[in-house]
This record gives C-alpha cells, structure tokens and sequence, in this order.
C-alpha cells in the first residue's frame, strides 16, 4: 500500500466519522427540541386538567376536550381522568428511556421505568380505542380511524419492543423503542402540526374550524404518526449505510424538520397551552 493510498483511506475515513457525528448531533437536537416540547405540553395537561379536577370544575375539560366530561357517566368520566393521568407518565417517564446515559448509569431505572412505560402505553392505547368509540371524537369518523390506527400502532411496537428485549437483541428493540415513543407522541405531534399551519398561513386553511373537519386535519391526522416514523425509518437506513452523501443529506433533512417542529412548538406553547394556565 504506498502513501496516496494511506492517505485516501484516512481522508474517507474521517468523512465518514464527520458525516457520523453530524447525524447523531442532528438526531440528537431532534430528541431534545422534542422532549422540551412533550414536557411543556406535560405541564400544561398537569395544570389545566389537575387544576379544574382539583377545583371540582369538571365541565372545564370539554374547552379542550370535546365530550370530555359527561355529567352522570361515571365510568366514562373516571376512565378520561384515567388517561389523562397516565399521558402525564408518558410524557415525562417516555423520553428518560431513550437516554444512553441513564441506561448506562441507571439500567435498574431503565428496567422498571420501561415496564411501567409499556405497560401504561397499552392500557392508554386500549383505553383510547374505548373513548374514541363511546365518545366520539373531533373530526368525525376519519378522526376515529386515525386515532385507532394510532393505537393499533402503539399496541404493536410496544409488543415487538418487549420481544426483542427478552431476546437480547438491543439494536433491534432499541428501534422500536424508538418508534413506539413517536406514535405515543400522536397527540402532540398533530397539536404541534395545526399550530404551525395556523402560524405560517394565519388562517384556519384546508379545515373548518367550527366542525374541526376538512382535508388538512384529514391528513394531519393520520400524519402525526406516519411522516415521523418514515423520517425515523430513513434516519436508520441513514446510520446503517456507508454512503456519506446519505448520511449528510439525512442530517440537514432532520435538521430542517428539527426546526420546523421548534416553530410549531412555539406557536402551540403561546397559543394554545401556557394561555390555558
């Protein structure tokens, strides 16, 4: 090997180890603009909702939540009180799995915070087909079906987490980790979404805001989920390939979205969850 094939080989080398640690900055300012994001909306679910509740003010949820308290259904209304409780588990406990340092520091916290994180996901996924279907939903029948594709999803990758857990193969169920905590953000991805719209064209485009039906929350709805988990889906196909062009155009891309979700962010946090309070 002579000496212009050295230095080729370490020059390709250090592209690619660049190109590497671009993706994972990328990646992980993604994880941390959506974690501040969830913890708000955390918040706000915690003040608004625990503080009517506190009040004994019930009727204060259907300002947010449509047939969100029904005065003589017990269960119904228990069950609703139920799962906003556990959206608040998920919201702060979700993020923490998905740590390498707490899983490296703390992997007896991992296990157990894991457990009650699947384990509170099913049964906000089950509970949420329930409401959905005794209840109603915003949005019609179309909402019905996004919210329940919604579940399915989350019933599924919860399942294939804990599989490949119990298999050792950590790669793997790290990958569905990864997809279960963006479809257990459904919620809030669609909330962040509409803000954004309503930021950019400063108008209710593409929907109704009276009957909350149009195409736009049409494809918003089933959106939430799907386009995070493709951009999810290209980002591994991005870290498992040796092609630098790839990785890099992978990196603006999430950089891009990183910051179109900041906006939507934003505009959710100061107008419609921190007003609330």
């Amino acid at each position: 090997m002579n000496q212009t094939t050295i230095t080729t080989t370490g020059n390709n080398s250090f592209a690619h180890s660049s190109n590497n640690n671009w993706l994972s900055h990328s990646a992980k300012m993604w994880f941390l603009v959506t974690v501040f994001g969830q913890w708000v909306f955390a918040f706000y679910v915690a003040m608004f909702y625990g503080g009517a509740s506190l009040e004994g003010d019930f009727a204060k949820w259907n300002k947010v939540m449509p047939h969100g308290y029904i005065a003589g259904d017990t269960i119904g209304n228990i069950a609703v009180g139920m799962h906003l409780l556990l959206a608040l588990v998920v919201l702060i406990g979700g993020p923490l799995q998905l740590i390498p340092q707490i899983r490296k520091l703390a992997p007896r916290f991992h296990r157990i915070n894991g457990r009650i994180y699947i384990l509170t996901a099913l049964v906000l996924s089950v509970g949420g087909l329930f409401m959905v279907w005794t209840r109603g939903v915003a949005g019609g029948d179309i909402g019905k079906y996004s919210i329940s594709l919604n579940a399915i999803l989350i019933i599924v990758f919860a399942s294939l987490a804990v599989y490949f857990a119990i298999k050792r193969d950590i790669k793997t169920h790290r990958r569905w980790a990864i997809r279960l905590f963006i479809v257990m953000g459904g919620v809030w991805f669609f909330r962040i979404g509409l803000m954004l719209w309503l930021m950019i064209h400063q108008a209710p485009v593409g929907f109704d805001p009276k009957t909350f039906e149009g195409p736009f929350l049409t494809f918003l709805g089933f959106a939430q989920y799907l386009i995070p988990l493709a951009v999810a889906q290209l980002y591994f196909k991005a870290s498992d390939s040796n092609n630098n062009q790839n990785k890099i155009i992978m990196s603006v891309a999430l950089t891009l979205l990183t910051l179109a979700m900041a906006g939507g962010i934003f505009s959710a946090s100061m107008g419609m969850w921190l007003p609330r309070i």
